[in-house]
């Protein structure tokens, strides 16, 4: 392949990949964060287990 035919499929490859980039970015910014939800989310499931677990007794020592 020439060369310079190479690097302008590089370019137009590379402006692509960008768009593609910039469109995943306003995307990803138009969700709603979920970061706290999730967090508090594990907490509670996490105290739930705790909950519903038996409690390990400690044999006592004479």
């Amino acid at each position: 392949m020439h060369p310079e035919t190479h690097l302008a499929l590089h370019h137009a490859r590379a402006a692509e990949l960008r768009a593609e980039a910039d469109s995943y970015r306003l995307a990803v910014a138009a969700r709603r964060p979920r970061d706290l939800r999730t967090r508090l989310g594990w907490t509670l499931v996490e105290v739930g287990l705790r909950l519903a677990t038996a409690p390990k007794t400690v044999a006592a020592v004479p």
